[in-house]
């Protein structure tokens, strides 16, 4: 079984999660669910970025130590990711001791290389970002990405780690393989970003007291950045456990497409300093906007997840963000109300009506025309369809293409309700009791089941609570198997069972 292991950006301590959290999150769990789906032996790792300037200032701002305040933000992410059903493997914190050893191993070694220098420091920095930013990257005075935080002039003397020296590296990496950084637009922003040249950066603060401290000099702690980037191999065991072993280097960094410099140049850089080989590809997803601007922290507040969650249940926000926003890009909305709206019309149009109703239907007319039992397997129209709908919906899945994906299992459900309206099951129903017509009938129920059952197999690493809950009423035990095993567990489907409305009206 091969293994894949799938990581996202590991979220901030500095307050609650907000929709814009939850939106990496599940799409990173809809890609490890279809892996496994697919055979893989997954291996997925979310987790806390704990460290740094900005959690020890809100934590003071909160009367609270730094560690009391991690404990309870951590604590708050587990219970929205457990209520949105997130099936990770592991949830890695940067305050743990396994991460501190891993990463002062990592510094060591990067020290060794002598890829470390002592020099004084001047800059603007924003510690929204944790990073130091030149003029060209402010605005007006200001950082783009958090316009509401002054930007600090900062001075001091760091350790600094010389990323100059991987420029070349990096840039030949990416050249070489086309796929390593994806979609194709991070990818050249990436490009532009390394054949403009690159500065050394800071890898240590001296004013910070919470964090890791700097290997060979205790009045320095080690930047926030190369603190968090490191989680990805500490998690799993870095440098002697068997889970390194296993699965490095991962298979898939997910990430917000405004840290990719991070991800893309500053980490491939560190582990190839340190001995290590890079990731073998990142993908930096776009943003939900409202009004034009990128989903913040306070702006989060208005769209507030938990009653989000509680709307419509979790598997339908799941399927609602999943569909409305691209993988590979953006989508704004003009205001909250905006949103809201949409996410009612999609639960009403799509998943009560298009897809609940026709669960209702199919299992209805089975068990009114054959007492519940299922007719054995047919080829035919629905079929067809179904069959090219999988085909799409995989290659758009292996693509990262997730809404694309489910919007390939969509084509099934409008194409066995197109089915159902034009084959009249109940005009054949009539037919059969005249004596006409015997076969007819059981091909259309047949199909309908099948493709059900399909449609419940695609719609598994969406929303897994109801993709179940429709194998179960099309005949199925247990959740929708995998693709390896979907065209024989079609043909063992023998009685359908009725059960609760799936998606309720409003």
């Amino acid at each position: 079984m091969p293994g894949f292991y799938l990581t996202t950006a590991i979220d901030y301590s500095n307050g609650d999660p907000h929709l814009g959290h939850a939106i990496e999150k599940i799409g990173a769990d809809v890609i490890a669910r279809y892996r496994r789906a697919c055979g893989d032996d997954v291996h997925f790792l979310i987790g806390m970025d704990e460290h740094g300037q900005k959690v020890q200032q809100e934590a003071e701002k909160h009367g609270s130590s730094p560690q009391a305040w991690v404990d309870r933000i951590a604590e708050s992410f587990l219970e929205v990711w457990d209520r949105l059903g997130l099936s990770n493997d592991d949830f890695i914190r940067t305050s743990e001791p396994r991460h501190r050893r891993g990463l002062t191993t990592l510094m060591e070694r990067i020290a060794a290389n002598e890829d470390f220098r002592r020099s004084k420091y001047e800059g603007h920095y924003c510690s929204g970002c944790e990073a130091f930013k030149k003029e060209d990257e402010l605005a007006d005075g200001r950082c783009p990405l958090h316009p509401g935080r002054d930007v600090e002039w900062t001075e001091e003397e760091n350790w600094f780690f010389r990323l100059s020296d991987y420029r070349d590296a990096v840039l030949a990496r990416l050249r070489d393989d086309p796929g390593w950084v994806r979609p194709r637009t991070r990818r050249n922003e990436i490009t532009r970003l390394l054949e403009a040249g690159l500065e050394d950066i800071s890898a240590s603060r001296s004013r910070i007291r919470w964090g890791v401290p700097f290997p060979g000099d205790e009045g320095h702690t080690v930047y926030v950045w190369f603190d968090a980037l490191s989680n990805y191999i500490t998690a799993i065991g870095y440098p002697d456990g068997e889970g390194f072993d296993k699965f490095w280097p991962a298979d898939l960094h997910i990430i917000g497409k405004d840290i990719t410099r991070f991800h893309c140049v500053y980490w491939p850089a560190m582990l190839m300093a340190a001995g290590v080989e890079p990731a073998r590809s990142v993908w930096g997803h776009g943003f939900i906007k409202i009004g034009g601007a990128k989903l913040s922290k306070s702006a989060g507040t208005e769209l507030g997840l938990i009653e989000l969650i509680e709307r419509h249940g979790p598997d339908a926000l799941r399927y609602f963000l999943m569909r409305e926003v691209p993988w590979d890009g953006d989508r704004d909305y003009p205001s909250s109300e905006a949103f809201i709206e949409q996410f009612d019309r999609r639960y009403t149009t799509d998943l009560a009506n298009d897809l609940g109703n026709l669960l209702n239907r199919v299992v209805s007319m089975v068990s009114k025309y054959r007492g519940g039992d299922i007719p054995p397997p047919r080829g035919g129209e629905l079929a067809g369809k179904a069959s090219v709908a999988l085909s799409e919906y995989r290659s758009s899945m292996d693509d990262y293409l997730l809404h694309r994906g489910l919007a390939a299992a969509f084509d099934v459900v409008r194409a066995a309700n197109g089915f159902v309206d034009e084959s009249k099951p109940w005009a054949l129903a009539r037919a059969e009791r005249a004596g006409a017509g015997l076969d007819d009938l059981d091909s259309v129920l047949s199909q309908l089941i099948g493709s059900l059952g399909t449609v419940a197999a695609m719609l598994a690493p969406f929303v897994p609570a109801k993709a179940a809950e429709i194998w179960r009423a099309s005949g199925g035990d247990g959740p929708p198997p995998g693709f390896a095993d979907l065209e024989p567990a079609l043909g063992r489907l023998a009685r359908v069972r009725p059960g609760a409305v799936l998606f309720p009206r409003p």
